[in-house]
């Protein structure tokens, strides 16, 4: 299918659009690539170009094709127990604790839920082994109400659980038959201990919080250097004290204004 026309004029409407409401940035290179996620929806919705996409972009009542568009410009590509030594770091700071007390947990690019339901798991584990107390809840966020919808349904293609053990499968999840062959459904005790609700990092954050743990992982891509310092610091002020917070290990260290101490790549600890 060729694609639409796309001026650089329009690609910098575009962009701005995006960074303005979003904080997506988008420099020359990905030109190409916005051009090709949103050309065969152009054509899907019957429009003569991006000139007419933008202005549905730009129309306020049509919120429902401004999220297509930003699920169409970003990826969302996960799988369970991503980074597995975030997770053994994780476990050996839930189970080293003197108390029992409540433990609240933030996955704040929660996507399809993946990382929530993860979480979940070794929570639930280390509750029925008696290491840590009943009181924990997860809650996973994301800008996109198309990827939440899917992680509050928590179906999954077995594919994506190729991470977690035989035994984890068999505690927590329901796996598909017939016309369900290939599917995973996470069993109600792991579902009701995660919440999700759709939230822009690059707004105030106000009525969550504070956390014992937050995971911001692989989201930070997307932002400019400014962006990122501004959600990270945005994001760290719901951490408590010495608690953790996890970045994907690719991403290095963000610059922040908050003090961290750096526990192993990825792995971080709030200071004050």
């Amino acid at each position: 299918m060729p694609h639409t026309r796309f001026s650089d004029s329009e690609f910098k409407r575009i962009s701005k659009i995006m960074y303005d409401a979003a904080g997506l940035s988008f420099n020359d290179s990905k030109k190409s690539l916005i051009q090709s996620r949103l050309s065969q929806r152009i054509q899907r919705l019957g429009l003569r170009g991006f000139g007419d996409y933008i202005a549905l972009l730009e129309d306020e009542s049509q919120a429902a094709e401004f999220q297509m568009a930003v699920d169409l410009l970003t990826t969302n590509e996960t799988y369970f127990f991503r980074e597995p030594k975030h997770y053994e770091v994780l476990e050996q700071e839930l189970a080293s604790r003197k108390t029992k007390g409540a433990i609240a947990i933030w996955s704040a690019a929660s996507s399809f839920g993946d990382e929530a339901y993860s979480t979940a798991m070794l929570l639930a584990d280390l509750q029925m082994q008696g290491r840590i107390g009943p009181d924990w809840s997860i809650l996973g966020t994301d800008i996109s109400h198309r990827v939440l919808l899917s992680a509050k349904e928590a179906i999954y293609p077995a594919d994506r659980l190729r991470n977690v053990s035989p035994e984890r499968l068999k505690r927590y999840c329901l796996r598909g038959e017939g016309e369900s062959q290939g599917q995973v459904l996470m069993q109600d005790k792991i579902r009701q201990r995660v919440q999700f609700g759709r939230l822009n990092l690059c707004q105030p954050i106000d009525g969550i919080g504070p956390f014992d743990v937050i995971f911001l992982r692989n989201v930070l891509i997307y932002f400019d250097v400014a962006t990122k310092i501004e959600v990270v610091d945005r994001v760290l002020a719901t951490l408590k004290p010495g608690g953790l917070f996890f970045l994907g290990t690719a991403e290095g260290r963000v610059a922040c204004k908050t003090p961290l101490q750096t526990v192993q790549p990825g792995a971080f600890r709030r200071v004050v």
